[in-house]
């Protein structure tokens, strides 16, 4: 099959779901175009921030699709091209974009509340509670796992096996234009906030914003080392975690949104213009070893290595926490939710097409080594076609990702603190009669603190090491959203038929990929013991499967048993 195909493909499906798939959840939910919005209902200033479609989707797209799209896929490539385009597509459509709507149509139904106030109230204040340490959990393992990709990526130095350290231009760059980025989004968040240009010059405004971030980038590159990133990039979250959205998420995601959107645009123009060959298999095998020779079986795997672009429990958070409270009308929440996911499938196909250009061998020939870096020297090689120069294309492709993947960043952290509070929040108790024990615990700078130092410390064990558990976690929190989304569906008297078979199947992916890795870290603790990350990845693994299990037990209970059903709400 050859790029252009595939390519076709793609664009049919996915533009054919937005337009029939998700118009029909659209009608079949129901929405109320006149109904105030959360935003409105609760704007505070902070989370609870009115904000243009194009604004909210920029957030909403620049959160969930950090590296994840694309390193899935690539990682994913060993069972054969046509298993990972069929999950992208089937999962994408079907899976992930009915999670990410059903999300944020549930939490702007309920005052912008998260997937964990939505289970206590439909489901019970113990799976509440249960939910928001697992989505505690989870963040830590995703803030984690990001932090040591950005950090890789905006690494200054290279050290060769001779102990030769040399300076990485393409990395130097990415670091001076992302720290840019954030100057430049804090400006344009004021800008934003208090100009009243209509959306056209706002829009022109953050385009320039991100030419000359790109060419200052390009021009005076930073190095510094990983170890000194680490710390950079954990100070940068801790701030801004809790600042309000319109002075730094909001902006900072709708400069993002505008370069990820440029990308995707560039990287289907060199597809188009190539035309690059498939060198992949079709199919491989069921089962590929890995590099110490155990069996990888493509159950689970592939539904586990692929999450963001298919279906991730990220996005739910997403949805729920950030981006429900930013929707200006109901109307809105079909593009931002659905038409965001279905737009990350297509990055997620293109990442796909960029490894299947390589034969055996030709990346890691190119010193090509990372999934972003095959990613981004894919399509350099497809643009290359047209005159573009390579080294460029190349540089821009990793800014791209790298900035995506800082964005995902600290919105899970924001998502990561708001879990921590809200687990200790007992409705029944007034601010006011909290003990001091409960004021430190739900106090938002604590929280954070506590989430990005436990993160910190499993940053030492390296992505590699981390991103097997990330995926089993994110697919886990995939099954409780929709579990929860469905429970209230089935409570506010709307049909839910349709959540039930991905979840369901996602039950059975992630139960089995949790397992899996709780025997192979078991056996290695009887055998050989295990050092201080993979200890840690052990008790995050047993404690993840524990907590899932007694939410979706709970959550199926309900969904099971005749009750009163609760009127639906506006």
């Amino acid at each position: 099959m050859s790029g252009i195909l595939m390519m076709i493909i793609a664009i049919v499906v996915l533009g054919g779901a937005y337009l029939l798939y998700g118009r029909y959840l659209q009608n079949k939910w129901g929405i109320d175009p006149n109904a105030k919005t959360p935003a409105y209902e609760l704007e505070d200033g902070v989370d609870y921030v009115p904000a243009d479609t194009n604004v909210v989707f920029g957030h909403q797209f620049a959160s969930i699709a950090g590296a994840g799209p694309i390193n899935g896929p690539i990682q994913a490539a060993i069972f054969g091209w046509l298993p990972v385009l069929l999950w992208i597509l089937i999962g994408g459509v079907f899976f992930g974009a009915v999670q990410d709507f059903a999300s944020m149509y549930a939490s702007v139904k309920n005052k912008g509340r998260t997937i964990g106030y939505i289970i206590e109230e439909y489901i019970g204040k113990l799976g509440k509670k249960l939910f928001l340490l697992f989505c505690w959990l989870f963040c830590i393992l995703v803030v984690a796992a990001f932090a040591d990709v950005v950090a890789g990526t905006f690494n200054g130095f290279a050290t060769s096996e001779s102990g030769t350290v040399t300076k990485v231009v393409a990395n130097g760059a990415v670091a001076t234009t992302s720290m840019l980025f954030i100057v430049e989004a804090v400006a344009l968040g004021f800008f934003l906030k208090y100009s009243k240009f209509n959306k056209w010059v706002n829009t022109a405004v953050a385009v320039i914003l991100l030419v000359v971030a790109i060419a200052l980038g390009l021009n005076f590159p930073i190095y510094v080392s990983l170890d000194i990133w680490h710390l950079i990039i954990f100070a940068y979250i801790l701030v801004a975690s809790v600042t309000p959205v319109w002075a730094l998420l909001q902006p900072r995601d709708y400069l993002n949104s505008y370069l990820l959107i440029f990308m995707i645009l560039g990287a289907v123009i060199g597809v188009f213009v190539a035309n690059p060959a498939c060198n992949l298999e079709a199919f491989t095998a069921f089962s590929i070893p890995d590099a110490n020779g155990n069996p990888q079986y493509m159950f689970p795997i592939l539904f586990v290595t692929i999450a963001c672009g298919a279906v991730s429990g990220f996005h739910s958070l997403v949805s729920s926490g950030t981006a429900s409270k930013q929707i200006k009308n109901e109307k809105n929440m079909l593009p931002v939710s659905f038409g965001a996911m279905l737009m990350e499938s297509m990055l997620a196909i293109l990442a796909l097409i960029a490894v299947a250009s390589f034969g055996k061998g030709e990346a890691a020939a190119q010193g090509l080594t990372t999934q972003p870096q095959i990613f981004a020297g894919a399509i350099a090689n497809f643009l290359s076609v047209i005159g573009l120069p390579h080294s460029l294309v190349f540089t821009l492709i990793n800014l791209a990702v790298s900035a995506f993947a800082l964005t995902s960043l600290d919105s899970v952290a924001r998502v990561g603190r708001l879990s921590f509070q809200e687990f200790w929040i007992d409705s029944d108790v007034e601010d006011e009669n909290m003990s001091p024990f409960l004021k430190v615990v739900t106090n938002k700078y604590f929280a954070t603190i506590i989430t990005l130092v436990l993160a910190y410390f499993l940053t030492k064990v390296g992505y590699a090491e981390i991103w097997p558990l990330f995926g089993s976690a994110n697919q886990l929190l995939s099954v409780l959203a929709l579990v929860a989304c469905a429970v209230f569906l089935k409570k506010t008297k709307r049909q839910g038929f349709m959540l039930w078979g991905p979840m369901v199947f996602m039950m059975a992916v992630t139960f089995t990929a949790l397992g899996m890795t709780i025997v192979k870290l078991t056996k290695a603790f009887m055998t050989t013991g295990l050092d201080f990350g993979n200890t840690l990845q052990l008790i995050f693994a047993v404690l993840l499967l524990i907590l899932g299990v007694l939410v979706a037990i709970q959550g199926i209970k309900k969904l099971l048993e005749k009750s009163e059903d609760k009127k639906v709400t506006v």
